[in-house]
């Protein structure tokens, strides 16, 4: 195998399926704008959903790109040789073109030709069938036809070759997935018989089922092909390291935690070089540390980093975290240019929450001394899972500390109370889940269209320097942040709330037409104009731009009601700091129909 740098295989990626007809699409930001279901993109798909469910892409039924992603339900898996928090993804498109063996036969040719791996060293699986659907023979047949003998080709359940629905209903299908040895010796057998010799590169998804409310798989009308390549474990393979981080762009961050550790320990090395290359991305994308949402999960990201640092005595006074970042950033600056030009706001953050989490500490030291004064011969579990949860104690140091008292720790009670906090963090997800694939309800397109009529209301009203600077929707209220440099007035807020709702009685048509940036830009569509639009884009007139009534003209995605009136009544219900030359507006809607009409395209 070639060992190609992890810049080489993704910049292939792109090229080898643009050479067949895929257009090469900007990845999403980490936070998703319109999918009230997950806090963070977790794959290559969630900013295609509208896509997938048949609405059309200015770019065609062909795409490709490179998406970067956080997952956080692997986090304790976090430290071994190849699970990571951010990761890239590489991924390319079928919408209802190409399906089995065109992607099978693409996915084969880049595998063998482009990276050059070996056929031997290859392996697959397949959906082994089941009461809902068939054992998947159709994909092991073009697998076979490509060359991959049928002892290399494994068959799977659904817990393993089978993806979706991300909730009870909506587009599923099964997938076939591919392997490269990474045992020991000869390659020998499938996934399927020797699991843990094999290392899963990519994934075929075949979105060929609409499971209902019922329970049943019907066959959908638009069959979809979604795949997904891990950059950092393909880059592991072909570079010939044995884990994500001794790659190329991550061995560099790695060795700046070492020369900073004053003892040895892997798993908290790697946890380090992990939390923090996904807290810079996370903050790059305008999440600041906070207590609820996406804040949350980057401050636990941040703590567990210092915690690690601990581990490796580690000074964590303000310093520690920027250090990394700096790592993180020289090694993807190049390709993610908005980490250089944050780079002040994200050491600015990572400092701040070290010092904070320092103080925690200390708080920390306080309640042990209380736990020890309570207790006997040996601290419970459930004070030494308070200590790891409120004041980020790892079981470690609360164990290192009582030896030094001569007292024991209760460790079967902690795993006990740490087993019952997961199980319910599973449940939270479970439940934010619980929208289908994406949340494309009614109410969310009610409230992301009440998005639009703000940002022009907001503008109309305090000016034209305000643009939009995030976005967060659930099915209850909206979430809009701008740039605007000071606190508003309460006049300043009830004339905003009294031109969307005029716009919403004037019950004005909402259509979209395709259109390359440029011309977007030259009709004045409103828009950020960074990377993440491609050649061509959608652009949404809430007006009738004739008539010239035209209130607001954006560049966006969707999903948007057909007119004005459906949106009821709004109602802002608050407006505040979201960081330094950011507000942040949350307002509702209420009243209008249950059932809605999803804006069409112009006629040209």
């Amino acid at each position: 195998m070639k060992p190609l740098s992890t810049d080489d295989i993704r910049q292939r990626y792109l090229s080898f399926f643009q050479e067949q007809d895929h257009a090469v699409i900007p990845g999403a930001p980490l936070i998703p704008e319109n999918d009230p279901t997950v806090l963070f993109t977790t794959a290559g798909m969630h900013p295609l959903v509208p896509y997938l469910l048949g609405e059309r892409h200015p770019q065609g039924k062909r795409l490709t790109d490179v998406q970067r992603c956080v997952r956080t339900q692997d986090i304790d898996e976090v430290g071994d040789a190849s699970h990571l928090t951010m990761f890239e993804m590489l991924g390319n498109w079928s919408l209802g073109d190409y399906f089995k063996e065109g992607a099978i036969t693409m996915s084969f040719r880049f595998l063998t030709e482009v990276l050059e791996i070996p056929m031997d060293m290859l392996a697959v699986t397949c959906f082994q069938g089941d009461s809902d659907a068939p054992k998947d023979e159709e994909s092991a047949a073009i697998w076979e036809k490509m060359g991959i003998p049928r002892e290399r080709i494994g068959f799977l359940p659904k817990a393993k070759n089978w993806w979706g629905p991300a909730g009870q209903t909506g587009p599923c299908g099964p997938d076939t997935e591919m392997f490269t040895w990474v045992g020991e010796g000869k390659p020998q057998g499938n996934p399927a018989t020797h699991e843990t010799q094999w290392l899963e590169i990519w994934n075929d998804v075949f979105m060929q089922y609409n499971k209902t409310a019922e329970g049943n798989f019907e066959p959908l009308a638009q069959q979809n092909v979604d795949t997904g390549m891990g950059l950092e474990r393909t880059a592991a393979v072909l570079q010939g390291v044995p884990t994500v981080y001794e790659t190329d762009r991550m061995r560099p961050i790695l060795d700046r935690v070492r020369t900073l550790a004053d003892q040895q320990d892997t798993r908290s090395e790697r946890i380090i070089v992990d939390h923090l290359k996904a807290a810079v991305f996370i903050i790059a994308d305008g999440v600041e540390p906070a207590n609820v949402d996406q804040g949350y999960v980057l401050r636990r990201l941040i703590r567990r980093a210092i915690r690690a640092a601990r581990q490796l005595r580690i000074e964590h006074d303000g310093t520690f975290a920027p250090t990394i970042a700096n790592a993180v950033i020289e090694e993807y600056g190049h390709i993610y240019g908005h980490l250089k030009t944050k780079q002040k706001e994200i050491r600015d953050a990572l400092s701040g929450e070290e010092q904070k989490f320092g103080a925690t500490l200390k708080e920390g030291l306080k309640q042990f001394e209380k736990v020890v004064a309570e207790t006997g011969a040996q601290i419970d579990g459930v004070h030494a899972f308070h200590l790891y949860d409120t004041y980020g104690f790892p079981l470690e140091l609360t164990k290192e500390m009582a030896a030094e008292k001569g007292l024991s720790v209760d460790e079967k009670g902690f795993a006990k109370a740490f087993a019952e906090h997961q199980k319910l963090s599973r449940a939270g997800a479970e439940k934010r889940f619980a929208g289908g694939l994406a949340d494309h309800s009614s109410e969310t397109a009610k409230l992301h269209t009440a998005t639009h009529l703000l940002s022009a209301a907001l503008r109309k009203i305090l000016g034209n320097h305000v643009y939009q600077k995030g976005s967060n929707i659930t099915a209850e209220r909206l979430r809009f942040d701008f740039c605007h440099p000071e606190k508003m007035t309460p006049e300043q807020l009830k004339e905003v709330e009294r031109l969307v709702n005029q716009a919403i009685e004037a019950d004005l048509p909402i259509s979209f037409h395709v259109t390359s940036v440029e011309e977007a830009k030259e009709e004045g569509a409103m828009g950020v104009f960074d990377e993440r639009y491609g050649d061509e884009v959608k652009v949404y007139t809430v007006g009738n731009e004739k008539t010239g009534t035209v209130f607001s003209k954006e560049i966006c995605g969707g999903p948007h009601v057909a007119r004005t009136g459906m949106l009821g009544h709004f109602t802002l219900v608050k407006e505040e700091s979201s960081s330094a030359g950011v507000r942040r507006i949350k307002a509702t809607v209420a009243g209008g129909p249950e059932q809605i009409e999803i804006a069409h395209e112009r006629e040209a």
